[in-house]
């Protein structure tokens, strides 16, 4: 299978946040960081409905990586299924169940972000 390479980090984040959708993950957003955090470029950020699910989509935005040639340097919470974080570097993937994803509210902290949420398979929303 050959690999597919992206244009850069946002279309990476853009195509994560894809999954979610697909797999029905709900209020898919994406945090443009660039320029507003040390660590990474863009968050994405996606609430699950079961620690199965959630999983699930853990596995196939790992899936989507490897077939666009990234790496990914890290996981976090993936057993217990409340918050899953994946480190790609630019794009940091965050899998929230309902309550931890307001508890943390990640949208609140970088309220200085960009933000894209995404409606549908189509595209974005510039927020």
């Amino acid at each position: 299978m050959a690999k597919k390479k992206t244009k850069g980090p946002g279309d990476f984040a853009l195509a994560v946040a894809k999954v979610a959708i697909e797999r029905h993950c709900s209020d898919v957003m994406v945090l443009d960081l660039k320029g507003k955090s040390p660590a990474t470029d863009y968050f994405v950020i996606a609430t699950g409905t079961s620690d199965r699910q959630m999983r699930t989509v853990a596995d196939e935005i790992c899936e989507e990586a490897r077939g666009q040639g990234l790496q990914r340097f890290g996981r976090a919470g993936y057993q217990q299924a409340r918050w899953i974080l994946l480190d790609f570097v630019d794009v940091v993937i965050h899998i929230f169940d309902a309550e931890y994803r307001d508890y943390y509210d990640l949208e609140l902290l970088w309220g200085d972000a960009e933000k894209m949420i995404i409606d549908s398979f189509d595209g974005a929303q510039d927020r």
